[in-house]
């Protein structure tokens, strides 16, 4: 009696654990939006927690002029975008090449893959191969170095492993190449894990920065968040709200949170389509060799 109450219990603490867990997440972009819709007065002496205080909208307006922030974001698009169908691209054929019994060596090239992610290349290295590449101050630096992750190898080759061998077999007897198993099998049966491993590398592509402080010297080519961070670490907006037609309508605090927030809200909308997909494919993990 005493088991079956303690079962009835544990949905209802997992329950609230994960809502709270969810609410903690969810609370900085609520403070963020509320900060942004407050009145200068409010914001600028942080008054403002999870509700706006004299709502004023005037922040976006600036934004949406901004012309140097719609370059950026388009940038942020190009480099997102592209780079993910280049790392998909290497990924999948890398990771099915790996899951074919018949491939030969493909014990030691996963272990080569494995030892990447285990040590990375330092950054000098790194530097001189890139300018050696003449890659640097191009989108391409933002997109090709990262496009292949160990990580995502080792959950797609898994995926193409868990697939009946009969299939592939039967494609072979009626004369299908391994080019064609490949487009005409594999990949429409994998669209969970590529939808899985989009959603991570765009992520990390979106929100990354460092690469483009290193390789980009061309303002018109840097991503929309190394312009945020340039507003955070650099202090610019205060630069910017202290100019004469924006010091009465908006406070950096304003322009900071207005900012990261739309920096933010691509990937917010994009998660929801790839999300009946992410749960199957985020499963697929254990390692079989």
């Amino acid at each position: 009696m005493l088991r079956s109450k303690k079962l009835q219990l544990f949905p209802v603490v997992n329950g609230i654990f994960f809502i709270l867990l969810c609410l903690s997440m969810i609370a900085p972009i609520v403070h963020l939006l509320a900060v942004s819709l407050s009145s200068p007065k409010y914001a600028g002496a942080k008054l403002v927690t999870f509700w706006p205080k004299g709502f004023n909208v005037d922040v976006y307006k600036t934004i949406f002029g901004m012309g140097n922030i719609w370059n950026a974001m388009g940038v942020s698009i190009i480099i997102t975008v592209v780079g993910t169908l280049i790392a998909l691209a290497f990924t999948a054929t890398i990771s099915y090449s790996l899951s074919r019994p018949k491939m030969k060596g493909r014990r030691w090239v996963l272990r080569g893959i494995i030892l990447t992610f285990i040590f990375s290349a330092p950054l000098i290295p790194n530097y001189l191969l890139i300018r050696a590449l003449n890659m640097d101050n191009t989108l391409w630096v933002l997109m090709i170095p990262g496009a292949l992750g160990a990580f995502n190898v080792i959950i797609m080759k898994t995926f193409f492993q868990g697939i009946s061998t009969e299939m592939f077999e039967a494609a072979k007897i009626d004369g299908c190449s391994e080019l064609g198993i490949f487009a005409r099998i594999a990949i429409p049966l994998s669209a969970p894990v590529i939808a899985t491993i989009a959603l991570f590398h765009s992520v990390g592509q979106w929100n990354s920065y460092f690469t483009a402080l290193i390789y980009i010297r061309d303002k018109d080519l840097m991503p929309l968040q190394v312009l945020l961070r340039n507003l955070i670490m650099e202090d610019q907006a205060n630069q910017m709200a202290s100019t004469t037609e924006l010091s009465l309508v908006l406070t950096p605090e304003m322009l900071k949170a207005g900012i990261t927030l739309f920096a933010t809200l691509p990937i917010l909308i994009i998660y929801p389509f790839l999300q009946k997909y992410f749960v199957k494919g985020a499963m697929v993990g254990s390692l079989k060799e």
